[in-house]
């Protein structure tokens, strides 16, 4: 049976777009579809051009922020997600818009079970002996139950706006304890440091779609880990004045990286290494 909207399907003009991106997808190969960069970010450009209702038509699984820097974002299973910073989640409107995500049509090409207690240098032990290469683009789903959680949530900005080291300093914090949900997320390449987050950028979502934020540190008892290998990226730059206007020219990117993501970042080498 073919898995093509009918005519007489209720808004078959609507989910079409999807449908077919999914057929690409599936005979192109995955595809990463990025707004903006990281850099942009970390220069408190907190405004973006794209709404969800677009940022779907490129992906069913993601993660990102909203404008002015108004929580964390989760895309699962086609649903997009708004994780506040009192740590509540509710279902994000398709005229919101985003200054920063990443978006892909997930697809697992290879599945992890976890039987045993794990934290997250643990999992990602695991993921980067299986996948091998680090210049390629992972997309993770680690769905099961976590003994402990902790999160972060930013809060939403006011104009003018601050660099991201300094809005995440005001940043609301949650930990959460024997519960069952995903983190969804990517391990991006060294080389994409400032274009993306480099290495490990997971955000939680529980298994009631009601709380979450962007992840710090877990502990899994069991679960499952699926990974989609993405070769292809197609990154959409802002056209608004203040993306246009912004000095992207950091020269300690990484560093700020590392201070506003929580900590999981390649390790950099020493200067004269």
């Amino acid at each position: 049976m073919s898995d093509m909207p009918t005519e007489n399907s209720a808004g078959a003009h609507e989910h079409f777009p999807r449908w077919a991106k999914r057929i690409l997808a599936h005979h192109r190969g995955n595809e990463l579809y990025q707004t903006a960069t990281m850099d942009a970010l970390l220069a408190g450009v907190y405004d973006g051009d794209v709404t969800i209702g677009e940022l779907l038509s490129h992906g069913d699984f993601g993660l990102g922020t909203f404008n002015r820097l108004d929580g964390e974002m989760v895309i699962l299973d086609g649903v997009c997600h708004h994780l506040r910073s009192d740590g509540s989640a509710v279902t994000a409107g398709a005229e919101e818009r985003t200054p920063f995500a990443a978006v892909t049509w997930f697809r697992s090409d290879r599945t992890l079970t976890v039987s045993a207690p794990a934290t997250w240098s643990e999992i990602t032990a695991r993921v980067d002996t299986v996948t091998g290469s680090t210049n390629l683009i992972y997309a993770l789903k680690i769905t099961g139950r976590f003994d402990t959680i902790r999160t972060r949530t930013v809060r939403a900005q006011t104009r003018p706006y601050p660099r991201l080291v300094d809005a995440t300093e005001g940043q609301a914090e949650t930990s959460f304890a024997d519960l069952g949900g995903t983190l969804i997320g990517f391990r991006m390449p060294d080389s994409d440091e400032g274009i993306s987050v480099a290495g490990y950028h997971l955000h939680f979502l529980d298994e009631a779609q009601g709380r979450g934020g962007h992840c710090l540190e877990f502990q899994m008892s069991r679960g499952t880990v699926d990974i989609c290998t993405i070769a292809d990226m197609h990154l959409s730059l802002p056209r608004t004045p203040q993306f246009l206007n912004a000095a992207l020219d950091s020269a300690d990117t990484a560093a700020q990286i590392r201070k506003t993501e929580g900590g999981h970042q390649p390790a950099q080498p020493a200067e004269g290494e």
